[in-house]
């Protein structure tokens, strides 16, 4: 994958993208039974295509929505434009620094606590310590973890990891932030605090790619909307348009 820094006005390029995994086909039970029959020749796999030939672009400080069903390819989409997975065919490329906010504590350390994670996460973001220190009182006050900060992070909740991996990857102001369905995680104080933040980056200049299955915050947050259907993109286009045919789908 082709993934370069460079001021464009396009901000992400998706060329021809394409994801196949291949999913073993038997009912193997353990570790040795797979080795044995791989050593045999006789594992049986069957190809699952989750994107097929996805092209389209971003332009700075726009605010692209991906919808479609479960199992439409969207978190897939959102991984390879991550650079967690490599295409199987085609080419992504980015023009800035990503910050993906994909998985619940992914690039978190369950046995740290919040305040060791804030500096182990921003360090996988690509931010120095000293950069961390100085913005660390306001990503423990964004995050409103209070006492809890000090506290590891197994024992907290979904809502609570949700609202700490949020303030790591919104403070540091990227130039491309990935969001897959975040917004929907915690109370409704923090969801609507946080899509403060989001309007506030894209305010200024922030590229943000938006996964949810609320229409409604897609129809107020994005610009533009690409329908992942099966794979395939069914629609690209405005919001509205979009979001009305998905309705009726």
């Amino acid at each position: 994958m082709k993934r370069v820094c460079a001021m464009s006005r396009t901000m992400i390029e998706v060329s021809d993208v394409t994801m196949r995994f291949r999913m073993n086909n038997d009912r193997i039970t353990s570790l040795k039974e797979f080795v044995t029959t791989a050593l045999r020749g006789k594992l049986r796999y069957e190809e699952f295509t989750a994107l097929e030939h996805v092209s389209f672009t971003v332009k700075r400080g726009e605010t692209l929505g991906l919808i479609g069903r479960n199992g439409a390819g969207k978190s897939t989409m959102l991984k390879v434009i991550s650079g967690i997975l490599k295409p199987t065919q085609g080419s992504v490329t980015c023009h800035g620094n990503v910050v993906p906010m994909l998985e619940l504590g992914s690039g978190f350390d369950m046995d740290l606590n919040g305040r060791e994670n804030i500096f182990l996460n921003g360090a996988i973001l690509g931010y120095d310590e000293q950069f961390l220190e100085e913005r660390y009182d306001e990503i423990v006050a964004f995050s409103e973890l209070g006492k809890f900060i000090e506290v590891p992070i197994r024992n907290y909740s979904s809502g609570m990891l949700a609202r700490l991996a949020f303030s790591v990857a919104t403070v540091v102001e990227p130039e491309i932030l990935i969001v897959d369905e975040i917004l929907s995680v915690g109370d409704a104080q923090f969801q609507e605090k946080s899509k403060a933040r989001m309007l506030e980056l894209m305010g200024g200049g922030t590229t943000v790619l938006f996964v949810s299955h609320s229409l409604d915050q897609i129809r107020e947050m994005c610009g533009r909307v690409l329908w992942l259907d099966h794979g395939q993109v069914r629609m690209l286009g405005d919001t509205l348009p979009v979001c009305d045919g998905y309705g009726r789908a």
